[in-house]
């Protein structure tokens, strides 16, 4: 166990926890809605630190980022655990078992943080990637890994639900080099589906542009619940009024965990996602789950050259050179290897 950030004492050895946007007040012998995080005699600990439950090494579009060095391995690693509770969760076996399964002892490798850097330089990744559930409840670890990573001259990268602190998002985000983040709808989607809010997503999504950390967003589209024009407006509209050189994932739904009534994500429908996010401004909107679709490709927004095509997540070709399209020398927002 490691004493936790960003915690205050209040009285009586209970304790408030302002991690993430729950801010948590958690009596003595409790724990916080993320279920690793513990008052134990007035001191909070996270249960977590360095018990690696998952560790793999993707391709950076897998994240997905598309715009940063592309092509290139990332070493994933996670603890277990979630400061949300979404029903349709894709990774619930590792991000819910410490709700579900309270009395069962924290799970993982124990792997120091110059492990983890170690680990990446060794296998060739061009950067960490915390990832599979909610990297802000295991932020102590994270934090120390990228100050190992960063001796390494691996770059750091946050798969994040966005439902942070305005201080946690400001600590870490400065030592961050990407961070995809997912707004998953409007108010009421992130109250009935995930027992969030959809506000501290936003300040988190807009904190981490101020600090000039690569952003793209992720919107899983659920058939009955996100999926309407005006949801998807929604979001591409506020996408917009942060950056129009955001790129926006609007990936395939399929049933899972406990959201099992709703079918799969028609692909017309991600089609028509991709529409309204262009036709907001945005100037990347990208299909997910549907490997060879159109909506895979970068293109130059100012001539409409194809720049990099994509195959699943493999890069089957890229033409940039320096970040610029070779046929007009528009500048590509993004971090490029050359």
């Amino acid at each position: 166990m490691k004493e936790g950030m960003l915690y205050k004492k209040i009285k009586d050895n209970v304790v408030n926890c302002f991690l993430c946007a729950h801010r948590c007040v958690i009596e003595p012998g409790k724990r916080g809605i993320c279920a690793v995080r513990e008052n134990i005699d007035g001191t909070l600990y996270s249960l977590v630190y360095g018990k690696v439950v998952a560790m793999n090494i993707d391709p950076i579009e897998k994240k997905p980022l598309f715009h940063f060095l592309p092509g290139s391995e990332s070493l994933s690693i996670a603890t277990v655990g979630c400061n949300l509770k979404c029903q349709h969760c894709q990774n619930y076996e590792i991000s819910q078992s410490p709700v579900e399964r309270p009395d069962v002892a924290i799970p993982g490798q124990d792997t120091r943080p110059e492990e983890v850097a170690r680990r990446a330089k060794e296998e060739g990744c061009e950067s960490i990637s915390y990832t599979y559930t909610e990297p802000t409840i295991f932020l102590e670890y994270a934090h120390d890994c990228i100050k190992e990573a960063k001796k390494l001259g691996i770059k750091n990268v946050f798969v994040s639900n966005g439902f942070m602190s305005k201080e946690s998002a400001s600590l870490i985000a400065p030592m961050l080099d990407a961070n995809n983040i997912d707004l998953k709808g409007g108010a009421e989607f992130y109250k009935k589906l995930c027992m969030g809010r959809v506000e501290p997503v936003r300040n988190t999504i807009r904190t981490m542009k101020e600090h000039g950390v690569w952003v793209e967003v992720t919107t899983l589209v659920i058939p009955g619940h996100n999926d309407s024009d005006e949801s998807l407006k929604e979001i591409a509209g506020f996408i917009h009024s942060v950056s129009p050189d955001i790129p926006w994932h609007v990936s395939a739904f399929y049933p899972t965990y406990k959201l099992l009534d709703r079918p799969r994500t028609p692909v017309a429908t991600l089609k028509r996602a991709r529409e309204i996010g262009l036709g907001a401004g945005l100037k990347f909107v990208y299909t997910g789950n549907v490997p060879g679709d159109e909506g895979e490709t970068t293109s130059c927004p100012a001539c409409g050259e194809a720049l990099i095509r994509r195959a699943g997540y493999m890069i089957a070709a890229n033409l940039l050179r320096e970040g610029k399209c070779p046929r007009c020398s528009s500048r590509i927002p993004g971090l490029w290897h050359n």
